[in-house]
């Protein structure tokens, strides 16, 4: 044979000497991060839940903005589609649910847009993106299909296209961004025939909910869900009651990607390199054969 045992391991010693040193200079984080800046005048909604009658225009007008098909107005009138708590999903990026507790109240439901996104910080290939005025959007052509975004998502938003078999896409709501972009509102506040949805700057909807609150403290519970929850979201919610456990998860204010990025560096924080993954095989492969070879000659 060319090379004796000796030499191979040999081999093996230099090529896992290098493979340490790439790994000594490798950085521990991964290249996904939140955008650092945030215009003071991005954008976001105010959700009033006391006002929504559960007509799920914003679903119809939501489908037909991102090209799925609508179907007849008519069938979005049924309402016993409300009796089934729902998601969002590939093909419907907001959903309207009927909570009952102690009163009945109907509920919106999309991505919220994340102050400070979880699934941009668990993105190990930077797909996802927070942007200046708010909105958080993917580039499919990045995306790898990891699903990451999901796990880290606090409000299990994100989507995925189980029934693609080839290049299936992570799916959800991407704020109108291009209706917005031209100065159009979302399709979803557009549409509201109740005006239970509000689109403005974060901070002046923050106060005009305040606003409502202190002047109608009967009418609503003392609490804006998203101005501090994991960081605050977009997608600012009044309600009755207490929205946190029922409708939504109970939640710290602390950010979502501090929770991503422990588990994000604790999964790549030992990660080998190819190139050490190629020397173990080259290794297993070669004592095989010189295995096999033996056998041969005997």
């Amino acid at each position: 044979m060319s090379q004796n045992r000796r030499e191979f391991l040999k081999t093996i010693a230099a090529i896992g000497a290098s493979t340490a040193a790439i790994s000594s200079v490798t950085p521990k984080k991964t290249i996904a991060k939140t955008e650092p800046f945030l215009s003071e005048d991005r954008k976001g909604v105010l959700v009033d839940t006391t006002v929504c009658i559960g007509c799920r225009k914003c679903e119809w007008a939501c489908k037909g903005a991102h090209g799925f098909e609508q179907g007849d107005f008519e069938n979005y009138q049924n309402d016993e589609i409300l009796n089934v708590q729902r998601r969002p999903s590939t093909n419907n990026l907001t959903v309207v649910n009927k909570y009952i507790d102690e009163g009945t109240r109907t509920v919106k439901m999309q991505c919220m847009h994340c102050e400070h996104p979880a699934c941009v910080s668990a993105c190990i290939v930077g797909a996802i993106s927070k942007k200046e005025n708010g909105s958080v959007v993917w580039d499919t052509d990045m995306c790898i299909g990891c699903r990451y975004c999901m796990v880290a998502c606090p409000f299990q938003i994100p989507a995925f296209e189980y029934y693609k078999a080839l290049d299936p896409k992570i799916v959800k709501c991407d704020f109108c961004i291009e209706r917005t972009s031209e100065g159009k509102l979302p399709a979803c506040v557009n549409i509201c025939p109740v005006e239970a949805l509000t689109y403005g700057t974060r901070n002046e909807l923050i106060d005009e909910a305040k606003r409502r609150i202190k002047n109608h403290p009967d009418k609503y519970f003392d609490h804006v869900f998203g101005e501090y929850e994991v960081g605050g979201t977009s997608w600012l919610y009044l309600a009755d009651k207490n929205l946190a456990g029922n409708v939504f998860p109970k939640l710290g204010n602390n950010t979502a990607p501090g929770v991503s990025e422990s588990i994000q560096h604790g999964i790549f924080a030992y990660f080998v390199p190819p190139i050490a993954v190629y020397a173990l095989l080259g290794g297993i492969m070669w004592l095989t054969k010189e295995k096999e070879t033996k056998k041969e000659n005997k």
